[in-house]
Order: structure tokens, then C-alpha cells, then sequence
């Protein structure tokens, strides 16, 4: 079920709808840390035309502000550490640290920032911001699905989202590429971003 649903009514249609918002789904707004240890930020991106490499960043940390009874409220906050970059093959990892690439000696950090949430119907959600790599900030639209809260063994209140997005990397300066002989090129423009979060609610202040 979504964060709120509408009422049934015999009103006009002209007559704005009265929001009936899920009290379980309300009681989840405020302040959210990314666990970082149970949550993952990947990427997926086409090599020599043939076959896809995948990868991760393991050190990232952000938070999330939720309100239940309005989603539009909503914000996130996240940073990743791009020397954190991990495809299994440590030679490659160099070479997106390096100049060719990300850089990351100059640009360290790759970083999102909230402008806009909204739902889409039920549990999947969108979420609109800036994303910044190598010191270019450009609109990035992530679609998430709301996977549910639950209270883990430590007496944490956890929620759970997963979601995805598409850039061209060339938007944000990362134009390194070779051409292959049989025609095309080594690294496909087009990317593809993951996002599975597991975040942890902050106690209130007192």
C-alpha cells in the first residue's frame, strides 16, 4: 500500500480530494542514516558491445527525511567515496580512479541532493535532484520501490528501497573511451545506477 490513497467521494470532480493517510505508513516520517553496511550503490555499464561490468561503491554514507502522510515532503542526501569504486578487477579500478575517468584524487566525492519527491502509485516513488561528479551538477530522476519497515534485533526501525536510474556519463565529463576494430566503442556511454538502501531511523531529539 502507498503512503496515502484517496477517499471515495460524491464531490464534484472540480473539489480537491481529501488524503487518507495509512496511520502505519505516517508513523515511518523523520530522520533516516543510510546503513551503509546493509545497503548498496552499483552501476552497470555495456563493455566492447559484448557483455555488461559491474560494479559498487562500498563507502558511501547519506540520510533520508521521510514523511509519511506526504511523500512531496520527502528528501535525501547521499555521498559516495568514488576511490571506493570496486568492479573485482583491481587493474580496472585503478583506471576509473584515475584521470581517464572519475578522477578521484581531484573529485573524492560523487554526491546527490533532493529537489523533489513524489509517488507514483503504491510503493514505487520518484525522486528528482542534483547529482554532482568531477564538480558537474546535473538533474537526476531515481525511481524507488518502497520495500517495507521493520524493527531488527537491536530494537532499530529500519526501511528498505531499491531503485534505478540512467545517465550518460559523458554528461558529467567522464568521455574516456577507445574504438574497436569490428566498429563501436570499448564503454558504452549509457549507464546504469543502483540504489538498495537499508536505512535506520534516528532516535528523537530530546
Amino acid at each position: 500500500m502507498g503512503i496515502f490513497s484517496r477517499k471515495n467521494s460524491t464531490a464534484p470532480a472540480a473539489t480537491t480530494a481529501v488524503l487518507d493517510v495509512d496511520p502505519a505508513l505516517a508513523a515511518l516520517t523523520g530522520d533516516y542514516s543510510i546503513d551503509a553496511a546493509h545497503s548498496s550503490i552499483g552501476f552497470t555499464v555495456r563493455h566492447a558491445m559484448v557483455t555488461n561490468v559491474r560494479g559498487t561503491f562500498t563507502e558511501h554514507e547519506g540520510t533520508l527525511r521521510l514523511d509519511g502522510s506526504d511523500p512531496s515532503r520527502s528528501t535525501a542526501s547521499l555521498d559516495v567515496t568514488i576511490a571506493s569504486v570496486d568492479t573485482g578487477i583491481k587493474d580496472r579500478d585503478a583506471h576509473l580512479r584515475g584521470a581517464d575517468f572519475f578522477d578521484a584524487e581531484r573529485f573524492p566525492k560523487m554526491t546527490f541532493r533532493s529537489t523533489k519527491a513524489e509517488q507514483l502509485g503504491g510503493d514505487r516513488y520518484r525522486i528528482t535532484g542534483d547529482l554532482t561528479i568531477k564538480d558537474v551538477t546535473r538533474p537526476l530522476a531515481i525511481d524507488l520501490e518502497f520495500n517495507g519497515s521493520a524493527t531488527d534485533v537491536y530494537g532499530m526501525e529500519r526501511v528498505g528501497f531499491e531503485g534505478s536510474a540512467e545517465i550518460l556519463r559523458s554528461d558529467w565529463g567522464l568521455t574516456w573511451n577507445a574504438a574497436l576494430e569490428t566498429g563501436g566503442v570499448m564503454v558504452s556511454d549509457k549507464v546504469k545506477l543502483t540504489f538498495d538502501i537499508s536505512a535506520v531511523k534516528s532516535a528523537p531529539q530530546a
